[in-house]
């Protein structure tokens, strides 16, 4: 009962470790207790891994019960069940990392704790892509304000994850060898000071490695609404929403850039055009380019209309980005033939969605071609990292996470993006977190929630590209394969 609840309150701590409550050193705690707990009890390291699952996600993506019990007006008991369903269903990756780790450690102490590593890692990359995945909570997000934080660009969050891994399992090794004072303690002593210190000299010697250069300097107005969700989408409120854009944009035609949120205009595109069209004439007589979300109607084969989440570029901006990444139940209804109808929330404004094509010109602002990710999409290091181009720029509406601290993990997400590509990141929002987000991963200016306003501050394109932008995920790949023909060679050596 002690083992479990500890598995419970060890993953638990991780997302405080993350935003907005930042105490990272809880992320090294999290991944150590729970290597501690399988290292002690292999037998159970299953169940183990999905109780530790569970603690994960019962906090971490609490926030869900506020999408399903406030916006898709599910009863309490119902979205607390859901909520449940979801969380036992995601605890099955922490479980897969127990099984594997179970069927795979060597009996030593060094080979178990790199088999621990990656396995982890190995799953914390599935999550990545598998099933279109599911990329939230990784522990390395704990560390964008620490010299760790320099590794970003190297091999992006995955690395990160690694390296909390891996000094994590070290100093737990170390712990339990002085608690039972086995012999060989020079030897474990001299591989966990390696593991642990060898990241941060590696960092540190990259704090003042630039990897991407600016050129031009430019002026953004990131336009927030604060419309409320619950009124968004009804029909008698559509000029109402237009007009709040039009006003608080008016003062800052002539700037470079100008962004209205995620579906900022609840009217479909087609029925928007006379709208499209005077926003694009304003922008090219004052030199400005508009990047706005819109829901777009499309003919698709068989003459079928689908529904499309889009940005469009006007005035000096030009194109249009089809979102590719669609969210589970909120844009999308998977196995809609069972589940459509059953309650409010599986038949949510918006839901039919179609993905866009996966190659899409980029939209370009005078020029510059812009890498655009609506909302869910930024979650995704693989989709933001190419094509290389001057600038990120991401669209959400936030108001489905109500006021919980959803939002401020979305943000700390966004932020890492910009680390590991060397780029200026725009984050304009319905009602909050809109940032301003320099390459570093540092913001530059934000806005306040729930709060309509204009984030007004300077950006600047960028030409080179980091490392993670080159080769993405494959350093990682490599290392991790490295790291798993080691513990192959500990467990035979063992056997």
């Amino acid at each position: 009962m002690i083992q479990s609840l500890l598995a419970v309150l060890a993953r638990a701590l991780l997302p405080l470790a993350l935003a907005p409550f930042d105490l990272w050193p809880l992320a090294f705690v999290s991944l150590g207790l729970w290597f501690y707990l399988l290292r002690e009890n292999s037998v159970r390291a299953v169940w183990l891994s999905w109780l530790y699952g569970v603690g994960k996600y019962a906090v971490g993506t609490s926030w869900i019960f506020v999408s399903i019990h406030v916006y898709g007006n599910a009863p309490v008991v119902l979205a607390a069940l859901l909520v449940a369903l979801f969380t036992a269903g995601m605890a099955l990756f922490p479980l897969l990392t127990g099984w594997l780790f179970r069927i795979s450690a060597p009996a030593g102490a060094i080979g178990a704790g790199f088999a621990f590593v990656v396995c982890y890692a190995l799953v914390e990359w599935l999550l990545s892509w598998f099933l279109t995945g599911f990329p939230w909570l990784y522990s390395g997000y704990a560390l964008l304000e620490t010299p760790l934080s320099h590794l970003a660009p190297l091999g992006g969050v995955l690395l990160l994850n690694l390296v909390i891994a891996l000094s994590a399992v070290a100093v737990t090794l170390l712990l339990l060898d002085w608690r039972r004072r086995r012999p060989g303690r020079r030897q474990l002593s001299a591989v966990v000071t390696v593991v642990v210190v060898l990241p941060w000299v590696l960092s540190l010697s990259l704090m003042n490695v630039r990897w991407t250069e600016a050129t031009d300097r430019h002026r953004a107005a990131l336009v927030q609404g604060n419309i409320d969700q619950a009124e968004k989408w009804l029909p008698e409120n559509r000029a109402k929403i237009v007009e709040t854009y039009l006003t608080l944009s008016e003062p800052y035609w002539g700037v470079d850039l100008i962004v209205w949120p995620e579906a900022a205009i609840t009217l479909f595109e087609h029925e928007a055009q006379p709208l499209l069209e005077t926003l694009d004439a304003r922008g090219l007589r004052a030199g400005t380019g508009l990047i706005l979300g819109v829901p777009a109607l499309e003919r698709a084969g068989g003459n079928q209309l689908v529904f499309r989440n889009t940005a469009l570029g006007l005035g000096t901006a030009d194109g249009r980005y089809l979102k590719r990444r669609l969210v589970p139940f909120g844009e999308y209804v998977p196995l809609e033939g069972v589940l459509r109808g059953l309650i409010e929330f599986f038949d949510l404004p918006m839901s039919r969605a179609q993905p866009g094509a996966w190659q899409q010109t980029p939209i370009e602002l005078a020029g510059d071609p812009v890498h655009m990710a609506i909302c869910y999409e930024i979650v995704y290091p693989e989709l933001v990292r190419t094509p290389p181009t001057a600038l990120l720029l991401t669209i959400s509406n936030d108001s489905w996470f109500g006021d919980s601290f959803g939002p401020s993990q979305h943000l700390q997400m966004a932020r890492m993006r910009a680390l590991e590509n060397g780029r200026w990141l725009l984050r304009a929002t319905n009602n909050g977190i809109t940032a301003i987000v320099a390459p570093d991963g540092s913001i530059a200016s934000r806005l306040p929630r729930f709060e309509p306003g204009v984030l007004a501050g300077e950006y600047q394109t960028m030409t080179g590209t980091t490392p993670y932008g080159r080769f993405g995920s494959w350093p990682f790949l490599l290392l991790l394969t490295g790291l798993a023909g080691l513990c192959f060679g500990l467990r035979k050596r063992a056997e």
